[in-house]
């Protein structure tokens, strides 16, 4: 099916490349028991001159090489009727937002398929910036759309009652440890409590001499929100309910209006245990600054005991600079602030959406519907280690063995993810955020106060 194999591709997985039309014929029969997403086609999309309608897609770079491949797989299997355009955008994924919002004011741009993060879809779908398409995905999808993906990936292209987008791949956030430091410890498995935690790191820094024993993404940043929420959840508190999205047997139901309730005793709780890692010497005092690259290369280094990471940073554990081997890393759910709490990670990955603005909807659609199909996310998750959104994938046992971070991650990703306040005021709600958070962890501002100063902010902002 596609022009060329990449070094390392498996003859099994190359036994599986079955063009479009097998695909209609068998119903994806075989990609372990998943029918291929968007059987139904729209029909020919070839110009009116019979030739191909080109369409462009947009995303940042790609340093796993399954993007390319992906593009290259769509336009031999469409050939003389769509042709795909990678536009290779911004590695930031703030200029890359700015970037595209410059263009929605402009008139929209030329880009017809935008790989979109996952908390852009309600400030997008709001401004009228990108095409509801929940028409498509209740008629042209197969299987039914909320049994096919995982809950947590479809409600963020959920808004206000409509689908905005088609989740593509997801992350979720993981405690990562030491399981031979825990395991020469005594210690038979990994805490499910903060206290827990900094109980077993502070033992094991004595003991066996390692400098730090937790860190995490606590910089000024998205990424320190998302570390700040997960804070905050797993005390129980909360930030922001409303327009967010059940997903029920034909659509999504929407729940209520914005409410700002992050200004409660849970959340300061929260925040409270973040800062706590740095004032009992658990955590470095430069985690304020920490970002993903600080943090996994701390870790990796042999640095550290426990780490918060995306799934991705376990697969830099191979890498012949790391100090630590995949077989010495354990992976868990994050802790909670007491035993019996719930534990969650904040949903990251990337969707799909089409530009409201393109008039070349139809071919923009044929290619989502390839892109994000189980067999195009079985093979990123063999060559890239990109999550699948797709539910059944998490049984496909060969995934399962040959992509070790799915299985790990699998409970994490499938129960215990939650996205991000969803809202059309995300973009100004983020900043705030990503402030009060690194401020109450740098010991600036207290906690009780950062929540109430938060409160009055984010209340302002969606009034």
């Amino acid at each position: 099916m596609g022009k060329r194999n990449r070094p390392g591709r498996s003859p099994s997985l190359a036994r599986r490349r079955y063009s479009r039309r097998d695909f209609l014929k068998i119903g994806g029969a075989g990609l372990a028991g998943t029918a291929m997403l968007g059987a139904a086609a729209c029909g020919p999309v070839a110009d009116e001159n019979g030739e191909a309608t080109r369409i462009v897609f947009s995303f940042g770079p790609d340093d796993s090489g399954t993007l390319q491949d992906l593009v290259d797989r769509f336009n031999q299997e469409y050939e003389g009727e769509i042709e795909v355009e990678f536009r290779e955008m911004s590695r930031l994924t703030d200029e890359y937002f700015r970037d595209l919002t410059s263009d929605f004011r402009a008139g929209g741009g030329d880009i017809d398929v935008i790989g979109g993060d996952v908390i852009w879809a309600a400030e997008f779908a709001q401004n009228g910036w990108i095409e509801d398409i929940s028409r498509r995905m209740y008629t042209d999808y197969e299987p039914q759309v909320p049994d096919a993906f995982l809950q947590a990936p479809i409600t963020s292209v959920s808004y206000r009652n409509s689908l905005w987008g088609v989740p593509w791949f997801t992350d979720a956030g993981l405690l990562y440890y030491r399981q031979d430091l825990l395991e020469d410890a005594g210690f038979g498995a990994p805490p499910t409590t903060w206290s827990g935690m900094q109980d077993m790191a502070s033992q094991i820094q004595e003991e066996a001499g390692i400098e730090h024993g937790f860190v995490f993404q606590g910089a000024n940043y998205e990424g320190g929100v998302v570390n700040g929420l997960e804070y905050i959840w797993n005390a129980g508190g909360n930030v922001l309910t409303g327009n967010i999205s059940i997903i029920e047997s034909d659509r999504p139901r929407s729940l209520s209006p914005d409410v700002i309730n992050i200004d409660s005793p849970q959340s300061a709780r929260g925040l409270q245990t973040a800062r706590s890692m740095i004032t009992d010497g658990i955590a470095p005092e430069e985690v304020v600054e920490y970002q993903e690259l600080q943090t996994h290369e701390t870790f990796l280094a042999g640095e550290a005991v426990f780490m918060r990471g995306w799934p991705f940073m376990y697969a830099l554990a191979a890498e012949e600079d790391s100090q630590v081997s995949q077989d010495q890393i354990g992976i868990a759910a994050l802790p909670v602030e007491e035993e019996g709490m719930r534990s969650w990670s904040c949903l990251g990955g990337w969707n799909m959406y089409i530009n409201a603005a393109s008039d070349k909807q139809d071919a923009a659609w044929e290619f989502i519907k390839f892109a994000t199909a189980p067999e195009q996310q079985r093979i990123r998750a063999l060559e890239g280690s990109f999550l699948p959104t797709i539910s059944e994938l998490y049984d496909d046992q060969e995934l399962l063995n040959q992509v070790p971070v799915v299985e790990l991650a699998r409970n994490v990703i499938v129960e215990n993810t939650r996205a991000r306040p969803v809202t059309a005021f995300y973009s100004d709600i983020s900043g705030r955020l990503a402030r009060g958070f690194n401020n109450s962890l740098s010991g600036e501002v207290e906690p009780e106060q950062v929540v109430q100063n938060l409160q009055e902010e984010l209340e302002n902002i969606v009034g």
